[in-house]
């Protein structure tokens, strides 16, 4: 977990569970997975348990860390919190009861926010009903082609505060993409080695999709080699918008 975050759209990172498994073409140059094998060999403690080399990797099994609970409590000043970034909260391997408690310190720690992304889409939908849903927590599902849209639909019915999509990679086009219900999309490139080149085309059809709908719309990079390769400029300029509930 990070005090501090790189990721434009979020403040802070907190990894209350490590580890994951590939489920769709968007995890074929995960970056987290390759993190992870370098935290494994440099010896980071919650990086050892390896997962199966079909779908995962060196360092990435499924893990919980109990001790990882406490950490938004020392965080004095209110930030953005992305959580998980080195896994899936939903993840079949992340019992109930785990998520549970997870869900109980967002609701004990109002002055943050925090940002819960998944594949996991269907379990998302299942468990939803089991769940308190804290105002402070944003839901969001990551849509990377047109064969996921059915995560859109899964995450509608999830009764959170500020429902989101994450399409990156972007892997091509989201013909049909149905906002309803949905407050906010962060599209974006995809970067590192053997990256997957991303078409404007496919950006523009979500911008012009999201301000049809007003939806807040955040465009985070065109990726490449480096993260950052791109640039962020999207037909001149920078989208950085929020969904309105973050200003409430």
């Amino acid at each position: 977990m990070s005090d501090r975050s790189a990721i434009e759209w979020t403040e802070a990172t907190w990894n209350p569970t490590t580890g994951c498994d590939r489920l769709s073409s968007g995890c074929d140059n995960c970056y987290a997975l390759v993190l992870a094998k370098r935290l494994k060999a440099m010896g980071a403690t919650k990086y050892q348990n390896d997962g199966d080399p079909r779908t995962s990797g060196p360092g990435f099994g499924v893990t919980l860390h109990p001790d990882a609970l406490n950490v938004p409590y020392g965080w004095k000043s209110p930030r953005t919190v992305f959580v998980n970034s080195m896994s899936d909260l939903f993840h079949a391997r992340v019992p109930l009861d785990y998520v549970h408690r997870v869900f109980d310190v967002i609701a004990a720690t109002p002055q943050h926010t925090y940002q819960v992304l998944t594949k996991r889409a269907r379990r998302l939908r299942q468990l939803a009903p089991q769940l308190d849903w804290p105002d402070n927590l944003w839901m969001g599902v990551s849509v990377e082609t047109e064969k996921e849209l059915a995560r859109v639909k899964d995450l509608r019915e999830v009764p959170a505060a500020v429902r989101f999509l994450s399409c990156e990679p972007l892997l091509g086009p989201l013909t049909g993409l149905d906002l309803d219900g949905i407050h906010w999309v962060i599209a974006g490139g995809e970067s590192g080695p053997g990256y997957r080149p991303l078409e404007e085309t496919w950006v523009t059809q979500i911008r012009d999709a999201c301000q049809d709908a007003g939806v807040a719309f955040f465009f985070k990079q065109w990726g490449g080699r480096t993260p950052k390769a791109g640039g962020r400029l999207l037909q001149g300029r920078t989208w950085d918008q929020m969904p309105l509930h973050a200003a409430a």
